[in-house]
């Protein structure tokens, strides 16, 4: 039986602590309480500006991780050395440019192939998993499959935004990668603007789905059912 596990982004909790100062709430006890309550990861994605987690952040959560740690980002020569310092599990790598307000594209493999082979070498030299932010567009993923990551993530946002109108439409470009990947011997995550409402559906229907990663969803569900409550409700999405 497939078992796909949910990473929690814990960005929003910095935003919210950003917005007043301080140091409330506690990015890294929400952390710990997030894996108390289930989460089966923990990713963050720290920008240039540092406008939500911080670079100290990152620092300071890898001792208390201990499921699996994920580090988002563009890699920047800083990005680069940070996560080389800090060593966490998985490195997702993400074409954000530095001021857009989330992410909003997957990589041109093809445009950056050289660039993005040099990095993910780096990384896995390091001993760390590597995974690239992509589309479902299937030439881009077998460029993703020639750059050696071990995992790419499908951008999902295009799913959820049509998962209402139609299920199936929404779904089939993102089945049709999945597979893709898979034979190209490529494992596979997913994440954005997956929610409560969509989550199942993806989850049951995209074969080899390893990862899910969720955060401003999950964070604004919190808000209604509280923190331990909601990860138990999208981990049952995932079951």
């Amino acid at each position: 039986m497939k078992v796909t596990r949910l990473s929690v982004n814990i960005n929003k909790i910095a935003t919210l602590r950003n917005a007043r100062g301080g140091s409330i709430p506690d990015v890294v006890k929400a952390a710990v309480k997030c894996q108390e309550f289930g989460a089966e990861g923990i990713t963050v994605h720290p920008r240039p500006d540092e406008r939500h987690i911080r670079y100290q952040d990152v620092r300071d959560l890898r001792s208390v991780i201990t499921t699996e740690f994920n580090i988002e980002g563009y890699p920047s020569q800083r990005f680069i050395d940070l996560v080389l310092e800090v060593k966490p599990h998985q490195v997702t790598l993400v074409p954000d440019s530095h001021d857009v307000i989330t992410s909003n594209q997957g990589w041109n493999v093809i445009k950056y192939e050289d660039f993005l082979k040099e990095v993910i070498k780096g990384f896995q030299q390091a001993g760390i998993r590597t995974s690239l932010f992509v589309e479902s567009d299937l030439t881009q993923i077998e460029r993703a499959s020639a750059t050696g990551t071990n995992r790419i993530e499908l951008y999902t946002e295009p799913y959820a935004r049509n998962y209402a109108e139609n299920h199936e439409k929404a779904i089939s470009p993102y089945v049709r990668a999945a597979k893709w990947a898979l034979e190209l011997g490529l494992e596979l995550n997913a994440g954005h603007d997956l929610n409560l409402t969509n989550l199942r559906y993806f989850s049951k229907n995209l074969p080899g789905l390893l990862e899910v990663s969720i955060g401003h969803a999950l964070i604004s569900d919190a808000l209604y059912y509280g923190l331990e409550k909601t990860i138990q409700l999208y981990l049952e999405q995932l079951q």
